[in-house]
């Protein structure tokens, strides 16, 4: 019944919408037309010109025209930017055609944006792009992690271990994970070298210090660092304010949720200097039992500017402890005993047989980022922009260990009162330190129809693996902090691109990329379960192997636009990316299972509206994948999915996007994705014992099968109510269709669907002693939905009967998050 109405929801929902959209067109009227010029009388190609408070938008062509058609009769506010120059807005009061032209001046100093333009989608990109402002950031930082904040945004599933979005939390993406999804800030990548993914429990609070993000689904178009290969988010830093300014904002919420920050500018100083800093302190219990989190980091930020430079340095950090939760809950919802908040981590017998738990079972890292960053106007069309990076990262998880072989750990049996011991608790420390460095340039040349950037990067990284024991019940002659393995990684990887946009005619935009990558990644030493391996007497002994990959991943793609409201676009690309740390850990002395890199071949065709009330976008994207590693549901013992190549295997969906002005005041946004995710003939390998408990591995074909964590149906919509003047209440849903923690399509594996519906009231105050009061309640899951966003497991076969286990990540029900923000 309840899964019946989410689909009428829907339904009814887009009918609605397309309702709406019929009714925008029928009343539109006059056109507006226009050149953007320097103070030269030189065209602005490309300049940007919006409608305020409306979807529409346009940029002017290569004599610098711009138009906007089938416009109401009322009064309208033209918006026009372009980088280098000062904004300029004009109003008319619209009651036949008219042309309104703009001469724009020079700005003063070189702005920001010129440092994410060679790694972003311009507006005539050909690709599934989803630009937020600094004001949708604001929105959405209510408390919780980045995945949650980004949660609106097409395609995206986030998830939480905590249950409560605050600690360890993840997104996908089209169903790919974060180890697939590039990630930069300010054009400097922010993967992990190593396991390719963000780890955004490590950047506590940094969305306060971020202006704008843009995310791109599918390949994209050519960026620094790890491969895009389902999606890209870059993120731009502050970016100048020219105006001193403090900002206070504390947040509190259930499960003993605190979040406390100060941000501060200096402003421009003699027009050429400014200073920004930031400082955060977040705490919580977590909906999950010993989930904590007790983070706290720091933004600081100066920069000179001139007409034709700018020099900007950025440094941020987050220091992290957090309790251990990636195991899940491993007892069925449909049991007696489950119990939603339960968490086995940590969990042990004493010696009395009484269950404890060792709470000091946790999650500890500090990662600073360095960042120098420089641009420089070279001449009227030539623009340099360079940076050199630096990431300091060090941490280690605490664990407590019942009942451990010292055969594992490379100790000797321990004998006590003539009695050997083979096995001991333990309490024990996974260490991480590792070194990223690098520099990025990139070369812009604009004139005329040609749109040019030559870019790249080279990065370096050096990460050190080892693990202490900490204290043993009945150790031996082993002193204190004993190590029992170490091995060492490092990862060289360069780029190479070009990208290219030409005008062919005034509608049609030609679109081309290539980019050249390099990597070579080197392991040496012994891994934590190397003694392991020994007792059992298996192939793999350590962890020493070299691998070099090389790369090419050519784009290209065609953008027309019908009209100022309507354009469509075409783009093929290609991409590649080699495997992970843990990927070739986990086959290491098996020839056999050392995992291929992927190749994927993306198609994307795309469709926008855009008129005075409503907005629409269409992207139907064709994804298919050379030998892509996908989750077999099973988890390593850090958490990381483990992985295997499939040779052939598929993502085809259709991203609908939607907007509608309803009324005055009543503003409806949503977004719904239909996907198929197959694997074309997937083979399952499991263990089987027989009748005398002798194990081996065997294969069955599966036939064509569901990837793993890839929902056939994600929607999500905002409507957002403003019945006075600086006060927004906002209903938020978001519906996640059933997905399959592995690749076997059972019944047995699979995440339930799920509706979350949230309700937040933002309330703006301006007293003359302060620029702005801001507050705000978000209930969360309003009406309490029970639910789990991620799960994984393991099956087996004993005497050809198959075997299951589960584990899943419940949700909170309802709960809340307020805050209040004084900016002075």
């Amino acid at each position: 019944m309840f899964k019946k109405l989410k689909s009428q929801f829907i339904r009814k929902g887009l009918l609605l919408l397309v309702l709406q959209f019929a009714v925008v067109i029928a009343f539109a009227q006059s056109t507006i037309t226009g050149q953007i010029t320097d103070q030269k009388g030189n065209p602005l190609v490309g300049a940007t010109v919006v409608l305020k408070d409306t979807y529409r938008g346009t940029v002017a062509n290569a004599d610098g025209m711009y138009r906007f058609e089938n416009l109401k009769h009322k009064n309208h506010i033209l918006q026009v930017s372009f980088i280098g120059y000062k904004v300029q807005e004009k109003s008319v009061d619209l009651k036949e055609d008219v042309r309104i032209d703009f001469v724009l001046e020079e700005d003063a100093i070189l702005t920001d944006e010129v440092i994410v333009a060679a790694t972003r989608a311009g507006d005539k990109a050909p690709v599934a792009v989803t630009n937020l402002s600094n004001e949708d950031i604001r929105k959405h930082n209510t408390g919780q992690d980045i995945p949650y904040q980004l949660s609106l945004t097409p395609s995206l599933v986030e998830s939480s271990e905590s249950g409560n979005g605050v600690g360890y939390s993840a997104l996908r993406i089209r169903g790919t994970d974060a180890t697939r999804i590039n990630v930069t800030v300010n054009g400097i990548p922010l993967n992990d070298s190593e396991s390719q993914g963000v780890f955004w429990v490590n950047m506590p609070d940094f969305s306060s210090s971020v202006d704008n993000i843009q995310i791109q689904r599918g390949v994209g178009t050519s960026t620094n660092g790890a491969a895009a290969f389902g999606a890209t988010v870059n993120f731009q830093t502050e970016t100048i304010n020219k105006e001193p300014y403090a900002e206070v904002q504390s947040v509190a919420g259930s499960f003993n949720t605190f979040r406390n920050s100060f941000k501060a500018g200096t402003g421009l100083i003699d027009g050429k200097f400014s200073f920004d800093a930031r400082y955060s302190k977040l705490k919580s219990d977590g909906f999950v039992d010993y989930a904590f989190s007790d983070h706290e980091s720091f933004f600081v930020s100066g920069a000179y500017y001139s007409e034709k430079s700018l020099l900007k340095m950025n440094v941020f950090s987050g220091d992290q402890r957090t309790g251990i939760s990636w195991w899940g809950n491993p007892v069925p919802r449909s049991d007696e005993a489950f119990d939603p908040t339960y968490n086995p981590a940590g969990e042990y017998t004493d010696e009395n047989g009484v269950k404890r738990y060792y709470k000091n079972q946790t999650d500890n890292y500090k990662q600073t980022h360095y960042q120098l960053m420089f641009s420089s106007e070279l001449s009227e069309n030539l623009n340099l922009n360079s940076a050199l990076h630096y990431t300091k990262g060090k941490g280690f998880y605490e664990q407590y260990k019942e009942d451990e072989l010292y055969d594992d750990y490379g100790l000797n049996n321990v004998v006590i009162g003539g009695e050997e011991l083979t096995e001991t608790d333990l309490i024990r420390q996974k260490w991480l330190k590792n070194d990223f460095y690098g520099v990025t340039s990139s070369l812009s040349y604009k004139k005329e129809n040609w749109d040019l950037t030559l870019g790249g990067a080279w990065n370096k990284y050096d990460g050190d693996h080892f693990g202490n024991i900490i204290w043993a019940r009945n150790m031996g002659p082993e002193e204190k902090d004993y190590q029992w393995y170490l091995n060492v990684g490092e990862k060289v990887d360069y780029n190479l691109f070009a990208k290219v946009n030409y005008q062919l005619t005034p509608e049609l935009n030609v679109y081309g990329d290539i980019q050249y990558r390099h990597i070579n990644y080197e392991m040496e030493g012994i891994d934590d379960d190397y003694y392991e391996v020994l007792r059992e007497k298996k192939v793999a002994l350590k962890l020493d192997q070299e691998h070099t990959f090389d790369f090419f991943n050519p784009k290209s793609g065609l953008f027309y636009t019908i009209n100022d409201q309507q354009d469509a676009y075409f783009s093929f690309g290609i991409a590649h990316r080699e495997p992970t740390r843990t990927n070739f850990k986990d086959a290491k002395g098996d020839p056999n299972a050392t995992p291929k890199a992927e190749t994927l071949y993306d198609f994307e065709l795309g469709y926008n509206f855009h008129g005075s009330n409503a907005t629409f976008g269409a992207n139907l994207y064709y994804m298919y994948y050379k030998d892509q590693l996908v989750p077999t549901g099973k988890k390593s013992n850090t958490g990381a999915d483990i992985m295997t190549n499939v040779d052939k295997s598929y993502r085809a969906g259709i991203e609908l996007i939607l907007g509608v002005q309803l009324a005055k005041g009543l503003k409806w946004d949503a977004n719904v994705t239909y996907s198929r995710n197959k694997i074309k003939n997937f083979i399952e390998y499991a263990d089987h014992y027989d009748a005398n408990w002798d194990k081996k591995q065997i294969g069955i074909e599966l036939g064509e099968t569901d990837i793993a964590y890839s929902p056939e149906v994600i929607a999500s919509s905002l409507l957002n109510w403003t019945p006075v003047n600086d006060l927004d209440i906002s209903f938020i849903s978001k519906y996640v269709g059933e997905q399959f923690f592995d690749n076997t399509s059972s019944d047995k594996r699979k995440i339930d669907d799920y509706l979350v519906n949230n309700m937040r009231i933002n309330y703006r105050l301006y007293p003359k002693w302060m620029k702005e009061i801001g507050m705000y309640v978000q209930i969360n899951n309003l009406f309490d939905e029970e639910y789990s966003n991620n799960a994984y497991g393991e099956i087996w076969y004993e005497q050809e009967v198959q075997k299951t286990w589960s584990s899943h990540f419940p949700q909170a029900g309802i709960n809340f998050m307020t805050g209040v923000t004084l900016r002075f």
